[in-house]
C-alpha cells in the first residue's frame, strides 16, 4: 500500500490539466443547478468539509468554496494554488463543477486531490445546489465544548494542525507499508503490488520521504525462490521459497534519489524484477490544516475532591460528520460533540445526573445514550432518543463509583458505537482517587470501512463488514496517529501518570499495554470499590468495559501504549506517551539505537 504522506495544498490540484468546456450555456447550468436539494446538498458536503470551508476567506487543505459558483478556478485569494490550476481554463458553474465532482483526476489530469468523486448524478447535484446557495454548514456548528467536569458544551468538527510526536522516531509505528507480491506478468517475473493505490500495478514505484521508516511485506506468489533488495538503503530481505511463504524487512530511507529495487537471485532481476523506489527530499516543517475528529487524552475534566453530592447538567450533541480517519483518508463518522471518543464526563458518587442529549439539526439518523453507571431501563436510552434537529433530558443517579462506558443505543446499536458514538463517565468514591500529576483519557475503537486500510480518499460505513466483525481499522481516540503524530502524551521522569482506558468496541477485547513500562495500580474493570492490583504487565478491556491504570515515569525516552495483539498496530493502533528527563542508569543503562525511541 502507498505511503501515507500528507499531501500539500498546491498538490491538490493536480498538474496538467485538460480543462472540461467551461462556457456551458445558463440554461444547461441553471437546469443542473436546479435538479438538486440544498437541504441534502449540506448532508453531501460532510465529504468535503475535511479539505474546504463554507466560510469566505477560510482556506484549509483545499481552497474556501464560499461563493465559487462563477469563480474562475485557481482565483481564491490567499490559496497557494499549483501552477496548473492557476491556468485551468475553468469557470465554476453547476456543468463544470457536475464534470469535476464526477472524476477530479480525469477532469484535470494528474490532479492528485485524494478524494475519488461523487459518483451519483443526485449526490453532486445537490451538493452544488448547497454550493449555488453558499449557506454555511449547520450544526456540526456549534461551540467547542470546556474541560469542566459537569457541562460539557456542544462542540463541532474544528480544523486543527496536525502535530509531529517529540523525540525519536519509533520502529512500532512505520510510516509506509507495502505488499508486494512475485508472479508471471506478460511473460516475465514481476513484483505486483497488493493493496492501497500499488493494489495490481506490476513492479510498482514505490515511495517515501528521506528519513521515513518503511516495512514491506514480500510474499511468494507461485513458489520460486525470491528476494527483494534495496541496494542504495543497504537493505535486502531473507529469501523466501514455496508459494504462500512470506517475509517482512523494515529500513528507513536514509537518504532522498531515484533508486531501485530488484530480486537479487541470480537471473531474476534480468527476468524482469525490478523496480523504481523514489525518496523526496524532506519537505520544511509546515502546518497541514485537517479536520480533526481526534480527542485529546489531555482532555480530562478536574478531580472533584470533597464536596456533597449535588445534581450536575450534562450536555451532549450527536453530530454526523466527515473527518480525518488517517492520512489521506475520511470517514463518515457521528460523534457526541465533534469528537471520538465523546467528552469525558466526571460526577461523584451521590451526584444526580441531568442528562440532556440534542440531535444535531442536520443528522440523518435519530441517535441516544446509554451510560453503563444508570440504573434504569437502557442505561437512559429508553427515555433518550432524539430525531434530528430535537432534544431530550432525563435525570438519574450515579449509586456506585467506578469508570464506565457510555455509547449511543440506538437499532443498529453496533453500527452506531462502531462509527464513533462512545465516551466515558468517571463516578468518582467520596474523596475521590489517589493524586497523580498526570490523568489522560484514551479510548479504543474499530473502523468498519468500505475501502480496505491504507487506500486513500472518502471511505465509508460498511455494515457487510461490522457483522462478519471484520475492521479494517483499530484506533485509539477515533484515528490512525490521534495518540502518536497529532496529539502524543507528554510527561517527564519522576512524575506519576493515569490513564483512563476504555474498549468503545464494538466486538474486540484489548489487552491494554504500555511498551516499556509495569502497571503500578491497576483497578480492574473500572472498580475502584477494591484496592488495586500492583505490579501488572498487560490488562485486558472487554468492548464496553474500562480500566484505570497509575504508574511512575523513572526513564526518559517514548513509551508505545499498544494492544498486545500486536498485529493491530498494521492497523493504526498506538499511541506514544513522550517522556522527557535526566537518564537512570541505575535503572535502565543502554543506548537507545536510531529509530528505536520507544
Amino acid at each position: 500500500m502507498a505511503a501515507t504522506n500528507t499531501p500539500s495544498p498546491s498538490a491538490t490540484t493536480g498538474q496538467s490539466p485538460a480543462p472540461p468546456a467551461s462556457n456551458a450555456t445558463p440554461a444547461a447550468s441553471d437546469k443542473v443547478a436546479a435538479a438538486g436539494d440544498a437541504s441534502a446538498g449540506r448532508l453531501v458536503f460532510r465529504k468535503c468539509q475535511a479539505c474546504h470551508s463554507m466560510e469566505p476567506g477560510k482556506n484549509m487543505l483545499g481552497p474556501s468554496l464560499a461563493g465559487v459558483i462563477g469563480r474562475k478556478a485557481g482565483a481564491e485569494a490567499g490559496y497557494n494554488y499549483s501552477p496548473a490550476m492557476k491556468s485551468a481554463a475553468i469557470v465554476w458553474n453547476a456543468q463544470t463543477l457536475d464534470q469535476y465532482l464526477a472524476d477530479p483526476a480525469k477532469v484535470v489530469p494528474g490532479n492528485k486531490m485524494p478524494f475519488p468523486g461523487l459518483k451519483t448524478d443526485h449526490d453532486r447535484a445537490d451538493v452544488i445546489a448547497y454550493l449555488a446557495g453558499g449557506t454555511q454548514p449547520a450544526a456540526a456548528a456549534a461551540q467547542q465544548p470546556s474541560q469542566a467536569a459537569a457541562s460539557p458544551t456542544p462542540q463541532p468538527a474544528q480544523t486543527q494542525a496536525a502535530q509531529a510526536a517529540a523525540g525519536p522516531s519509533v520502529t512500532y509505528i512505520p510510516d509506509a507499508r507495502y505488499t508486494l507480491r512475485s508472479g508471471i506478468a506478460e511473460g516475465l517475473m514481476v513484483y505486483i503490488g497488493e493493496g492501497g493505490e500499488i493494489d495490481g500495478k506490476v513492479n510498482p514505484v514505490l515511495t517515501a520521504v528521506e528519513g521515513q521508516v518503511i516495512q514491506l511485506t514480500l510474499i511468494n506468489g507461485e513458489g520460486a525462490q525470491h528476494d527483494i533488495a534495496f541496494p542504495d538503503q543497504n537493505t535486502t530481505s531473507p529469501r523466501i521459497t514455496g508459494k504462500g511463504a512470506s517475509t517482512t524487512i523494515a529500513f528507513r530511507a536514509d537518504k532522498s534519489g531515484d533508486f531501485v529495487y530488484f530480486c537479487s537471485v541470480p537471473g531474476h532481476r534480468q527476468a524482469g524484477m525490478e523496480g523504481q523506489f523514489l525518496v523526496t527530499p524532506r519537505p520544511p516543517p509546515q502546518t497541514v490544516v485537517e479536520a480533526d475528529i481526534s480527542r485529546e487524552a489531555t482532555d480530562v475534566p478536574r478531580p472533584i475532591g470533597k464536596r456533597d453530592p449535588q445534581t450536575v447538567r450534562v450536555e451532549l450533541l450527536s453530530v454526523e460528520l466527515e473527518g480525518r480517519l488517517a492520512e489521506g483518508t475520511t470517514f463518515g463518522y457521528w460523534t457526541f460533540n465533534g469528537k471520538v471518543p465523546g467528552p469525558m464526563i466526571r460526577v461523584r458518587v451521590g451526584d444526580t445526573i441531568d442528562i440532556h442529549l440534542k440531535n444535531s439539526a442536520d443528522s440523518s439518523m435519530i441517535h441516544s445514550v446509554d451510560f453503563h453507571a444508570a440504573t434504569g431501563p437502557g442505561g437512559g436510552a429508553a427515555a433518550l432518543q432524539v430525531d434530528p434537529g430535537q432534544e431530550k433530558s432525563m435525570t438519574w443517579k450515579a449509586l456506585v463509583p467506578g469508570l464506565y462506558v457510555y455509547h449511543c443505543a440506538t437499532p443498529m446499536v453496533a453500527e452506531h458505537i462502531a462509527n464513533g458514538m462512545y465516551g466515558m463517565i468517571l463516578v468518582e468514591p467520596e474523596g475521590g482517587l489517589p493524586p497523580v500529576d498526570h490523568e489522560f483519557y484514551v479510548m479504543q475503537g474499530e473502523i468498519y470501512s468500505d475501502m480496505p486500510f491504507g487506500q486513500r480518499g472518502s471511505t465509508e460505513f460498511s455494515v457487510e463488514k461490522l457483522l462478519n466483525e471484520r475492521p479494517e481499522y483499530f484506533v485509539f481516540n477515533g484515528s490512525v496517529g490521534a495518540l502518536s503524530k497529532l496529539h502524543p502524551l507528554h510527561a517527564k521522569v519522576g512524575e506519576t501518570v493515569r490513564i483512563f482506558f476504555g474498549v468503545g468496541g464494538p466486538n474486540y477485547t484489548s489487552s491494554f499495554h504500555v511498551i516499556g513500562e509495569i502497571l503500578d495500580k491497576v483497578y480492574t474493570f473500572g472498580g475502584v470499590q477494591s484496592p488495586p492490583h500492583e505490579g501488572i504487565q498487560t490488562v485486558t478491556v472487554a468492548p464496553g468495559g474500562a480500566v484505570i491504570v497509575d504508574f511512575k515515569l523513572e526513564v526518559p525516552g517514548n513509551y508505545t501504549l499498544v494492544d498486545h495483539a500486536l498485529s493491530r498496530l498494521e492497523r493504526g493502533l498506538s499511541g506514544i506517551l513522550s517522556v522527557e528527563g535526566p537518564p537512570n542508569p541505575e535503572i535502565f543503562n543502554g543506548k537507545v539505537m536510531p529509530g528505536m525511541g520507544h
